[in-house]
């Protein structure tokens, strides 16, 4: 409750107008609003009847939809049973730590060190109260340091199990792959998990760590997740994390039903998927590389008809019969036993990487012609035929091509060293042949051509929770701001948790008939202002919610409430 509150200074009165609300179970003031001497009080009392002044504006929508979303969850909770208070331990607990953390994620990601200062723009304090001064970025290294990594195994575990038994998501087809995170952490700062490896931001130069993430296919809920290190190779960490992934999923699924996962190429190997042929109740989907299956991939375009999926239905209905989705449906035998296979071939993928293939071509060409020149002129640095061919390659590797397009040779002369090149149409034909072509790969062999492309294409709803990820505002797993492997779990951690929350308020919006992102709805949502205002003719200041816009007030439908003519939130 707001109230007005005098302090003197220098024998001086001023006027302020404090909120009190109970903090770890004591009364605390939680603002405290400067509004001027009694004088100009007396001035906003006497003014035209009605006039309302705003005295403090403070961000309130987005964070209590962040707070709505964990309600049937409550994090905290769970991590307070696992992690309970310390002997004298004052303040927020471990759980509600990572709680504001994972609120901050979602609505508009800082570091430790400005979170506090963020949480004073908001009303958090009309949401969950909180000392504020508490939550400072080494109070959060000293509660953190509490959470080694089985406590935060246990902690992870049970989260998945709680938004399980809530969701309910479909698991009869699950979708896994990896991602990467630079670091800005120094070489010589210790840390298994920041390696140095192929990064996907291609900043290759800088230490990483890996993150991998199983989805379920349509609510796109993540189920699990494995840190690693930066320089782990895919397949490696597929292989050791395998058993724990699918035990804990098949726990989670009460039913007897087979559990498809469509993985990436890059998670095939021998080892992987003998031990999946030996489980009963996993099976696979993934793509294999056309590099090694050329003579899949050079199969006659005649042999090829357009695939039954959602999407070419649409493309016959908008007239673009063209750009169907083509599919040609075999077998072959792979890792050991007989696989279905099927070659698909998408052309406006293949004229986009025909028209990409064919500029690096010549880009490749012109190079060569001013290599050849500088050999013709007999230059310095450009006499041995071996520095020459060195050269060549790396020029092939900074284009990010097959140095075998160009055949180069060498002749010495009495006026010196020659250089010829020349194309090979052979190379050229047999690249061009796959351009816009995938190969999938399964041992669901009684699946239908259409649900197996479907399946594998849905790999996108995975790769967009990693694009939610990297984010700056929502979620923004970098910049990683922590340089020791436990905080740096407990920080990825929160981020997965945001992530997760994010999807659901998705997927309640959309129960509704509201398709709008997690990003968009927060960001419309932090506009919805919490005011505290003095009303002329009112002997008391008060709280009260701005009018929300039509978009909002279907946000706050969604989660069953609504903004009455007083400016108050009410539950419908």
């Amino acid at each position: 409750m707001a109230h007005f509150h005098i302090k003197k200074k220098k024998g001086r009165p001023y006027l302020y107008v404090r909120e009190i609300a109970r903090v770890n179970g004591k009364p605390k003031v939680i603002s405290q609003t400067y509004v001027g001497s009694p004088e100009r009080v007396v001035e906003l009392a006497s003014g035209q009847d009605g006039q309302i002044q705003n005295l403090k504006v403070e961000e309130f929508g987005a964070l209590w939809l962040a707070g709505q979303i964990d309600k049937d969850i409550d994090i905290a909770g769970i991590i307070d049973d696992i992690v309970p208070r310390a002997d004298r331990e004052n303040g927020p607990s471990v759980g509600e730590y990572f709680l504001y953390c994972i609120w901050n994620r979602m609505v508009e990601a800082v570091s430790k060190n400005q979170l506090s200062r963020w949480y004073q723009r908001t009303a958090i304090q009309h949401i969950r109260p909180v000392d504020l001064d508490a939550l400072t970025s080494q109070r959060y290294w000293e509660k953190w340091d509490r959470i080694d990594e089985q406590t935060l195994e246990t902690i992870t575990r049970t989260f998945f199990e709680r938004l399980w038994k809530k969701e309910s998501p479909a698991a009869d087809c699950l979708l896994f792959d990896t991602t990467n995170y630079y670091t800005f952490m120094a070489s010589q700062t210790p840390s298994e998990l920041a390696r140095r490896g192929k990064n996907k931001a291609g900043r290759h130069y800088l230490r990483q760590i890996g993150l991998g993430l199983l989805v379920a296919r349509g609510s796109k809920l993540p189920l699990y997740y494995s840190i690693y290190p930066g320089n782990l190779h895919d397949s490696k960490h597929f292989k050791a994390v395998m058993d724990e992934m699918f035990g804990i999923v098949c726990g989670l699924c009460d039913t007897k039903q087979r559990l498809t996962v469509v993985i990436d190429k890059g998670m095939n190997s021998e080892d992987n998927y003998a031990w999946i042929d030996e489980h009963a109740r996993i099976h696979f989907i993934t793509t294999y590389s056309t590099y090694f299956a050329q003579d899949l991939a050079a199969i006659d375009l005649n042999r090829f008809e357009p695939a039954d999926i959602e999407k070419n239905r649409e493309l016959e209905a908008e007239g673009r019969e063209e750009d169907r989705l083509l599919a040609y449906r075999t077998r072959g035998s792979y890792w050991g036993k007989e696989r279905a296979v099927i070659v698909t071939y998408n052309p406006k993928t293949a004229r986009k990487q025909s028209h990409a293939f064919e500029e690096k071509l010549e880009r490749l060409r012109q190079e060569l012609l001013v290599m050849r020149a500088k050999v013709r002129a007999n230059a310095a640095q450009w006499r041995d035929p071996e520095v020459i061919r060195d050269r060549y390659l790396r020029l092939c590797q900074q284009l990010h091509i097959s140095p075998q397009f160009y055949r180069i040779s060498f002749e010495r002369c009495q006026a010196g060293l020659k250089m010829r090149f020349r194309k090979d149409p052979y190379q050229v034909r047999c690249k061009e042949a796959m351009l816009g072509k995938n190969i999938i790969i399964t041992d669901n062999m009684d699946w239908s051509t259409r649900e197996i492309i479907e399946a594998s294409l849905d790999r996108w709803q995975v790769e967009e929770r990693f694009r939610v990820s990297n984010d700056p505002d929502t979620v923004g797993v970098r910049p990683i701001r922590h340089w020791t492997d436990s905080k740096i779990r407990c920080h990825l951690f929160t981020c997965v948790v945001a992530m997760a929350y994010l999807r659901r308020i998705e997927l309640r919006l959309s129960e509704n008939g509201i398709n709008r992102t997690a990003e968009d709805v927060m960001d419309d949502m932090r506009h919805l202002h919490s005011v505290l205002t003095l009303k002329n003719k009112e002997r008391k200041p008060a709280r009260r919610l701005e009018t929300p816009s039509k978009t909002q007030a279907e946000v706050l439908s969604a989660f069953n409430h609504r903004v009455d003519k007083d400016g108050v939130l009410q539950p419908e």
